[in-house]
């Protein structure tokens, strides 16, 4: 048995499609990292357990409002990172949002 909170998946699965609609935005390992952590931290945790929570889940991701909320987290975090970038500083100090 595993628990997986199914929502990290749904924003990986997106993160690179919205980052390219940004001009501009560092595309970096770093960068893409945190724009997926500031994005999770928007939205609302999906853990699911067992293969039925699982495609209970997956139904619910076909409704327009929670892709739309994806699309819109992941723009906060791009928009968040490409004003502030932290892969130049990584080495240096650590970094507040």
């Amino acid at each position: 048995m595993e628990l997986k909170n199914y929502m990290e998946e749904l924003v990986w699965s997106r993160l690179d499609e919205v980052m390219a609609a940004h001009q501009g935005v560092c595309r970096c390992e770093h960068c893409r990292y945190d724009v997926a952590a500031l994005a999770l931290n928007f939205l609302p945790t999906r853990y699911v357990v067992t293969e039925k929570g699982e495609i209970y889940t997956k139904l619910n991701t076909l409704e327009q409002q929670f892709d739309i909320d994806i699309v819109t987290a992941i723009s906060r975090g791009v928009l968040i990172v490409k004003s502030r970038p932290r892969h130049d500083m990584a080495e240096k100090k650590p970094f507040e949002w």
